[in-house]
């Protein structure tokens, strides 16, 4: 049995999402985001205290893309990865890890915005340095699914992959704080993420303790910084 550990609104949703699409049998274990993640056991799976973690055939996997980077050669019958010597391998590899650049940027700014509780240790410089770099990202995939090629649906040309999981997940979690207005064929890719069975089952259930409180999160203004 496949045992995910996962927060919701975290990286892990791309494998759990990933997990939905191969049609494999898994379980869950639901993770409080902060003091869960710290506790001993815990950090036996995931040294950094950090999700995703993954127990299979008795083994332990962590960091999520490398995680589904095997799944999908786990189950290459789901078609979902690309192995070597396959046309879009290259492809696939780079835009499976284009979306940890995307959520490089989105911890920033939950930093910025959520986790420091006091205005006094925020950055309003940081955070819109930090959302202009996540539009930085959406431009890129903005480019690659206005290329001119058959079936540009996906971020490959051969279809949808575990890389529309990741940089769809990303994004999804990027659009807290960086609007996606004004990337059109963006817009259109996510609606077709967002619809599909899979995602919807990776969504946070009913009463499991969010981590973004609010739908989007604005830059600070400078003139709070240091206000009492």
């Amino acid at each position: 049995m496949i045992t995910l550990h996962h927060c919701p609104q975290s990286r892990s949703m791309r494998v759990l999402w990933l997990l939905e699409e191969l049609g494999v049998p898994y379980r869950v274990q639901v993770r409080a985001f902060y003091k869960s993640l710290r506790a001993p056991e815990f950090l036996s799976l995931s040294p950094a205290g950090r999700v995703p973690a993954l127990e299979i055939d008795g083994e332990r996997m962590f960091e999520s893309a490398a995680i589904m980077e095997y799944l999908c050669e786990r189950f290459p019958e789901a078609g979902l990865g690309c192995l070597p010597g396959e046309p879009d391998r290259m492809a696939w590899l780079v835009w499976l890890h284009f979306a940890e650049t995307i959520s490089q940027h989105l911890a920033a700014l939950t930093q910025q915005h959520i986790l420091l509780y006091d205005d006094a240790m925020r950055s309003p410089m940081v955070m819109k340095l930090e959302a202009a770099r996540l539009m930085k990202c959406y431009a890129a995939i903005e480019a690659r699914l206005s290329t001119p090629v058959e079936n540009r649906d996906h971020l490959l040309t051969s279809g949808f992959s575990a890389c529309d999981i990741a940089v769809g997940q990303a994004v999804y979690l990027g659009r807290y704080f960086a609007r996606t207005e004004g990337f059109p064929e963006l817009e259109k890719w996510m609606a077709r993420n967002t619809a599909r069975p899979g995602f919807q089952a990776a969504l946070p259930k009913l009463g499991e303790a969010l981590i973004y409180q609010q739908d989007f999160y604005p830059p600070m203004e400078p003139s709070r910084v240091g206000a009492q």
